[in-house]
């Protein structure tokens, strides 16, 4: 498999979750590791033989350094990671159990990466080479920088002729700490890219409007195709499906529509979960990686379904899986002992 250059741009973050299935502060620790829904794509892709490369900004010292060296050790190139004063993005994570959800706090506000100026990047140094560029909705909703930067940077993605990857991962608690424009700035990006991961909800905040059917897979068409009717360049919709029958069990499956018709993989069951956070950017990786592989949609849509599956099983944010043990999953006897 040739490698593919992907270039990946976000914020990197210090998730600090509670320990085991604690209440936050329950008692007086914090698990800590690094991610952000761009990085994890990154980290996934690399391991999964790609040329991965990061877009983002750190505060100078130890967290930031700690940030980009994490992601090298996972083979992530970071030469493109700029330093500036300012603080480090957090999130705090209260895992949840039975029937207590789990709960997600920001603390992002002011951190380097938010006050970065969509000048100070090089748009076209920082895509040389590139054949592929992957942001997510995540980036315009930490503030006026982050929305303009990732427009910014998803324009000239387009212009340089690489394939733009949009993840909408619709983030309401950010937006609403500042006084953003979601439909608007959304639909800025979206209108930039070839593959969209968004489901119904995405695409129901970028067009405005709500979409009718007598099943979910009629409502998820009648969403893609006002989609594509809005967004000419738009040749992939790729989403998952899940259903919650409590906190540790799952079935997830997913769904890649063209304009040309929809893909639907059968659902597989995800019980118990270790770790929830970062399976949607497994799933985008696994999707990605099958694509730029020359997987026809079909497998490649199974192959992310089993990254996103794995990832439930890993803990952290990060897939940290080659691209050779996720196909085991989609192997005949997937649960063997490896000996």
């Amino acid at each position: 498999m040739a490698s593919t250059r992907f270039i990946c741009f976000g914020e990197l973050l210090l998730r600090l979750s509670a320990p085991g299935r604690e209440l936050l502060l329950q008692s007086p620790r914090l698990d800590v590791c690094i991610g952000g829904a761009e990085a994890n794509v990154a980290v996934a892709l690399a391991h999964f033989g790609h040329a991965a490369a990061m877009v983002a900004v750190v505060p100078s010292g130890t967290l930031g350094a700690a940030a980009v060296g994490e992601l090298r050790r996972h083979g992530v190139d970071t030469t493109r990671v700029a330093t500036r004063p300012g603080r480090m993005g957090l999130y705090f994570l209260e895992a949840g159990v039975a029937q207590r959800p789990s709960q997600v706090l920001y603390d992002r506000a002011h951190s380097a990466f938010a006050q970065t100026p969509p000048a100070d990047y090089d748009w076209s140094a920082l895509l040389d080479g590139a054949q592929a560029f992957v942001v997510s909705g995540v980036t315009p909703a930490v503030g006026p920088n982050g929305a303009a930067g990732a427009i910014a940077a998803a324009r000239a993605a387009r212009d340089a002729g690489l394939h733009v990857v949009f993840d909408g991962n619709f983030r309401a608690k950010l937006w609403q700490a500042w006084d953003g424009d979601p439909a608007r700035i959304l639909g800025e990006i979206f209108a930039c890219a070839d593959t969209a991961f968004a489901d119904q909800r995405d695409i129901a905040i970028v067009l405005g409007r709500e979409f009718a059917g007598d099943t979910p897979q009629s409502v998820a068409r009648a969403a893609a195709d006002a989609a594509f009717a809005a967004f000419p360049q738009l040749t992939r919709i790729v989403a998952t499906r899940r259903i919650q029958h409590h906190v540790d069990h799952h079935e997830l499956s997913a769904v890649l529509h063209t304009r040309a018709g929809s893909i639907e993989t059968s659902a597989q069951t995800v019980t118990p979960i270790v770790d929830r956070i970062g399976t949607g950017d497994a799933f985008a990786a696994g999707v990605l990686h099958g694509i730029f592989s020359g997987m026809d949609d079909g497998t490649a849509l199974r192959f992310g379904l089993a990254a996103g599956c794995l990832k439930h099983s890993v803990p952290g944010d990060f897939l940290h899986l080659s691209a050779a043990q996720v196909a085991e999953f989609l192997g005949e006897r997937p649960f063997d002992v490896r000996r």
